[in-house]
Parts: C-alpha cells; structure tokens; sequence
C-alpha cells in the first residue's frame, strides 16, 4: 500500500456547484439589497441574514434554472433550505465566509419549503407574449 504525500482535499457534502451558486446568491441578494460590498473581515454594513440569503437563493434561482430550479438542487443534494445553511457554515469553517455572533444554522431551517417555492408558488410572466 503506497501512503501520498499530498493531504486529501476535504470532501464535499454536496455537488460543487451548490457552494458556487450560493456566493451568487449572496451576491445577488447583496446586490438586490442595496449592501456595500464588505470593505474588511468587521463591515457589518454587507452582512446578509440566513433568511435574506434564502430569498435570494430563491430569486436567483427561479431567474437561472425557472421550473427546474427543485430539480437542480436535488443534483446538487439540497433538498431544504436548512441544506443552503449547511453549506454556509461549510464555507464558514473552510474561512471562505464569515459570520456574525447573531448567525446560526437555524436562520436558515424552514424559510421557505421547496414544493411551494418552486412548483406551487411558480408563476410565468406570459405578459410580453402578448403586447403588441
């Protein structure tokens, strides 16, 4: 059995592309939000809630993936939103984020439930089909 010298990159609990569509989401969210981009590791002007996140995630995703959005989460693993808070804390703990003493996992439990946010409440703008 041969030992490698290189240490094992940790392994992910979901599909990479999660971890990347969620630094759009807070990008987004920031965006939408009007926050400044952080300035230092303190600036509490940018910070954005679990919550805020979540809503974020749910836009962006509806914008980019429309109906499919639940379907591409699945791939990825997510299956609630208390998934994307998990993620967070991941990135938290690899130091590619930051948190505030008020940040918790369960800001992010239950904002919204994937059926409702992605299938029932899913609403098409049929409207420029019809201008003349």
């Amino acid at each position: 059995m041969k030992v490698s010298s290189r240490s094992a990159a940790p392994r992910l609990r979901y599909h990479q592309d999660a971890y990347r569509f969620v630094f759009d989401a807070l990008q987004f969210a920031q965006d939408k939000l009007k926050r400044p981009r952080p300035r230092n590791p303190d600036d509490q002007h940018a910070h954005i809630t679990g919550q805020e996140l979540c809503i974020g995630i749910r836009e962006l995703a509806v914008k980019r993936f429309g109906l499919l959005a639940k379907t591409v989460f699945a791939h990825w693993g997510v299956k609630s939103t208390t998934d994307f808070g998990r993620i967070v804390f991941e990135l938290i703990e690899r130091g590619e984020m930051r948190k505030t003493e008020r940040d918790s996992l369960d800001d992010f439990v239950d904002v919204y439930d994937f059926e409702d946010a992605f299938d029932r409440d899913y609403a098409i703008d049929t409207s420029p089909a019809f201008r003349r």
